[in-house]
Order: structure tokens, then C-alpha cells, then sequence
């Protein structure tokens, strides 16, 4: 059994009797698709991994003029992912989280192809931002490493993007993804075999010029006199690692959790690489099949980005991205609390700090959200059947539904969806964040419509239904605080499933306010709601507040 952290993380709730679940996750990577399967101890906050899958796919290998993802490569993604399937299901795992980052965020066919993994295989495939990529790649770190209430810097160097993380014990302080990675860089770099000293470089100049804003933005997130320690995982540092074991030791280590290297290491390693054939690259030991061909790109990223931070030597973890996928999940189920309550807030932590940085008016948007929570409770089994998660979704929504003020008064709807959609929302994935920013666009004018493209965005026909539904309620949430002085206090909601009819009872803060222009307001949006839920709605103000359970 492996904790979390070796360091108490607290511990859930005892669950005597109760069996151990098995969880797969599966990373849809630029140049492999990973899985990982583990066991999780129902009474700790703790998993030990049970199986490995990788296969090395190269989504990355898009189409050089369109930049889709080649038919040939959703061929073998999807054979891949079909094979995982089966040992997963050999392991008996109850559930099978899927990620696609950087090669599938790029691709204008992108989520063209996670609906025909969807359809083909019955997987659905979280596509994830290069930020929300790097907080799981932290919490996979956490997960498999001591920090002993220390900074650390992580760096993960994938296919197509690499990330650069600020972390301590508690909390992510900073997360970076920048667009370059060894598959990215080895097609759009290199020609020559071996590579020429031009090519060498610009390969190094550019690898450094791309890295130079992360880094300063790690550089300026430390502390006076804190000196992090930099941890690295993925496939290009695990397999430097192997290649420095065998040369330095002799052998390579059961694990290469904790094994460490130097940037004057690595420097010898880059030179002699660089003077290689890929042929010749292939042979080296330690090497694994098909790296030969882009570890020179990934290593030259890696002695970058030491070299930017000023750091001497480097830790592996073998956690990364894929762990990151089960602690996530296990935080969303409640399995881990105490130390990590604080990551498990990390949505409503990161709304609200979208709305101040869009100068939001929190107050009205908190009593937007209030009533629609409101009205999705009172409605919930009666007009539809959405669950908490899609209550989540109505919440941010409603908290960010009016932050396209920051952009202009004229269409702000609209420009809160660009800024919502475009805002990096930490904990959601782009289908949800995709959801929030069409919710906030609907909260005013004109209802969803299959012309708009943003509405088109959402694949799924249950999505857009949902966009329809709760941008409806929104659309009275927003109505009830018209003024936005909080004249209302609460509502209550009656239906009468005969006439059709859902009977809101207001009730006003004052009890000499008649509150006439959000009855108004709301007597001129009713026309959305009604026509989406097939029912009547008639507003009563009434003369004292009351209490709603």
C-alpha cells in the first residue's frame, strides 16, 4: 500500500466491511496514451497501483496543413483505448477517467474525436485545459512525494506541451503551460540526422525563449530565501534518468522515485545525443522504443528550463499526470479531507477569482446564484432532473454571468462567454467550462439557438438541453434582483401538475417595497422558462418573509 503522501493527509470517515474500489485513469497524451489502474483503501486516504498500460499513439502526428489529428492515428488512439478497456475491465475497475490534453485541445477535429470514442467505445474523454493539465500533474506529485512543507518546482515535458508548477505542501501557488513539448519540437525543428549545430541552436534558443514567462512567473511566486527543489516526471526525464543509472551506476533502480541528476549531467548527455543519429540514439541503453526519436527535443527543453531557474539538480517522481486524474477524483468523492479541503474548493476558489479579476459586482451575483439555486432545488423531479454537478455548473455560472461588463456594457452576455470560455477555470473540464460560459451567454436576449456557434460547441445533446434549461432559470435569477439591492429575500415555488402551473411566491426585503420592476422583469423573461419547461409561471409578491426548508 502506497499513502498519498507519506506525510498525514487526515482520514475519511471508517467504512467497516465496506470492499476496496478500483479505479483505471487514462492519459490521451501527445505521444502515448497512459493508463494506470489502482486500488483505493476505502478507510485511508491512500491507493496502490495495480497495472500499467502505455502505447506509444502519437496524436501529435497531425495533419501538417489542416492540423487535425490523422485518420490513421484516431485509428490506433481508438484500438489503444479499446485494449485498455479490456484490462481495465480483466482488473475489475468499477470506473475508467479519461484525459485528452494538448495534441486534442489543438486539433480543430479534436472533439470530433472524443465524440467517436464516446459513440465507438462508450468512454467519455474529459478534454482538460494547459492549466487545469498542470494542478493534476501537482496533486499526482503530492501524491507520490514528501514535501515536507517546502516549496517545490515540478516540471512535466510532454509530447506537445510542457508544464512548469509552483507547489508546497498546501496549495499550487503557480501553474504554467507552455507550448512546447519533444514531439512538438522535434517536428517543427528538427530536419537534419543528426541534428546540425544551426538547428541545435535555434532548437535551444527557442526552447528558451518559449520557457522564459514561465519561469519568471515561478521566480516571482517564491518567497525571500526560499530555494525550491525541482522534481521531474514524464517520459523524457524518467528515461534520462534510466540512461544516467546505467552509465553512473551500473544498473537502474527498482524505482526512479527520488533519483536525481545534475544539469552538468544532463549537459553532457544533451552533447552527446545531439551528435547521434537516430539510429544510433536507438541503441543507447536504457532507451526506450520510439523515444530515440524526439529525446533530444525533450532534453534540451529540460536543460532550459534548469538552466532559467538557476537550479543544479533534479528529483524524479514517477507520479504525474495520471495519478493527478485519482487523486482528483478521489477529492470530488470525498475520500480525502483535511490537509487537501483546501484543493478540494479549488472550483469555487477559482470562480471567485475569475469574478475579481473581472471586477464582478459579487454581491448581485451572489444573490443571483442564490435564487437560482433556489429555483433548481424547488424543481428539481418536478420540471427536470439535473443532479449536483449540474447545480455546480448553474452556481458559477450565475457568479460569472455578468463579467462580460468587464469588456463593455453593449452584448456583455456574449463577452462573458468569450471571457468565461477563454479564463483558464481551474477543476472543470473544457466541456464544463464550455457549459458555464454558454449558461452565462443565455442569461439575457435571445435563448439558445442551433445558428450560434457557441451553442454548436456543445456536442452532446444532453448539453445543449441542458444549457436550455438551467440559462432559463438563470434568466429569472437574474430578473429577481433587477435593482440589484437585494430587494427581494427569498422565493417559494408551488406546481400544479394539472393546470401546468408553477406558482413563485416572492417575498420582499421591505415590506413597503413592491418591488414592481422585478416583477416586471420578470414578467417579461417568464416567456424562455415557460416555453422550455412547458408550464405557466404566475408571480405573487406576499406580505412577509418566511422560511424555505
Amino acid at each position: 500500500m502506497v499513502n498519498l503522501v507519506s506525510a498525514n493527509w487526515g482520514s475519511i470517515p471508517t467504512q467497516t466491511g465496506k470492499q476496496q474500489r478500483i479505479i483505471a485513469a487514462i492519459d490521451l497524451g501527445t505521444n502515448s496514451l497512459h493508463m494506470v489502474i489502482v486500488q483505493i483503501e476505502p478507510t485511508l486516504p491512500a491507493f496502490s497501483i495495480i497495472g500499467r498500460e502505455k502505447e506509444t499513439v502519437r496524436l501529435g502526428d497531425r495533419d501538417l496543413v489542416t492540423g487535425c489529428l490523422k485518420p490513421e492515428v484516431i485509428e490506433r488512439a481508438i484500438a489503444c483505448l479499446r485494449r485498455f478497456q479490456e484490462v481495465a475491465k480483466t482488473l475489475n475497475a468499477e470506473t475508467i477517467i479519461a484525459v485528452a490534453t494538448s495534441a486534442v485541445r489543438e486539433a480543430p477535429n479534436g472533439k470530433e474525436f472524443l465524440h467517436q470514442v464516446e459513440v465507438e467505445l462508450g468512454l467519455s474523454v474529459d478534454l482538460i485545459s494547459g492549466q487545469e493539465e498542470a494542478r493534476r500533474i501537482y496533486l499526482g506529485v503530492l501524491s507520490g512525494m514528501e514535501f515536507n512543507n517546502q516549496p517545490h518546482v515540478i516540471i512535466d515535458i510532454g509530447g506537445g506541451s510542457t508544464e512548469l508548477i509552483l507547489g508546497d505542501s498546501y496549495e499550487e501557488r503557480t501553474l504554467t503551460s507552455t507550448k512546447i513539448g519533444a514531439v512538438r519540437l522535434t517536428n517543427e525543428l528538427i530536419s537534419t540526422d543528426p541534428v546540425s549545430n544551426a538547428e541545435f541552436q535555434y532548437l535551444q534558443a527557442y526552447a528558451r525563449g518559449m520557457l522564459e514567462r514561465s519561469v519568471e512567473e515561478i521566480l516571482a511566486n517564491l518567497h525571500f530565501g526560499e530555494y525550491p527543489r525541482l522534481v521531474g516526471t514524464s517520459g523524457t526525464i524518467e528515461t534520462m534518468a534510466t540512461i544516467h543509472a546505467r552509465e553512473k551506476l551500473g544498473f537502474v533502480p527498482n524505482t526512479l522515485n527520488g533519483y536525481q541528476f545534475t544539469l552538468k549531467d544532463l549537459r553532457e548527455s544533451v552533447n552527446r545525443l545531439r551528435k547521434m543519429t537516430n539510429s544510433e540514439r536507438a541503441t543507447v541503453p536504457g532507451m526506450p522504443e520510439k523515444r530515440s526519436e524526439v529525446i533530444l527535443a525533450g532534453a534540451v527543453i529540460l536543460q532550459e528550463a534548469m538552466s532559467l531557474l538557476g537550479v543544479e539538480s533534479l528529483t524524479v517522481c514517477e507520479r504525474s499526470l495520471r495519478e493527478g486524474v485519482i487523486v482528483d477524483w478521489m477529492l470530488t468523492h470525498s475520500l480525502i479531507e483535511d490537509r487537501l479541503r483546501y484543493q478540494s474548493s479549488v472550483r469555487q476558489r477559482s470562480v471567485l477569482k475569475s469574478a475579481k479579476k473581472y471586477q464582478v459586482n459579487l454581491e448581485h451575483s451572489d444573490r443571483v446564484a442564490i435564487f437560482a439555486l433556489s429555483i433548481f432545488d424547488q424543481t428539481q423531479s418536478i420540471l427536470h432532473n439535473w443532479g449536483a454537478e449540474e447545480r455546480q455548473l448553474l452556481w458559477a455560472a450565475a457568479i460569472l454571468h455578468n463579467c462580460g461588463h468587464y469588456v463593455s456594457h453593449d452584448s456583455h452576455h456574449k463577452h462573458s462567454y468569450y471571457l468565461i470560455r477563454n479564463g483558464e477555470l481551474l477543476g472543470y473540464t473544457e466541456t464544463e467550462i464550455e457549459i458555464i460560459a454558454n449558461l452565462a451567454r443565455y442569461h439575457r436576449k435571445s435563448p439558445p439557438k442551433k445558428k450560434h456557434e457557441n451553442f454548436r460547441n456543445l456536442l452532446h445533446k444532453e448539453h445543449r438541453q441542458l444549457v436550455s434549461q438551467l440559462s432559463a432559470i438563470l434568466r429569472l435569477a437574474v430578473a429577481l434582483d433587477r435593482r440589484q439591492i437585494g430587494a427581494i429575500t427569498q422565493l417559494k415555488c408551488e406546481f400544479y401538475p394539472e393546470s401546468r402551473q408553477l406558482k413563485m411566491r416572492i417575498y420582499p426585503s421591505r415590506p413597503d417595497d413592491d418591488c414592481g420592476l422585478e416583477l416586471w422583469n420578470l414578467d417579461y423573461k417568464k416567456g424562455v422558462f415557460e416555453a422550455e419547461f412547458n408550464v405557466e409561471l404566475v408571480a405573487s409578491l406576499e406580505s412577509s418573509a418566511v422560511v424555505v426548508s
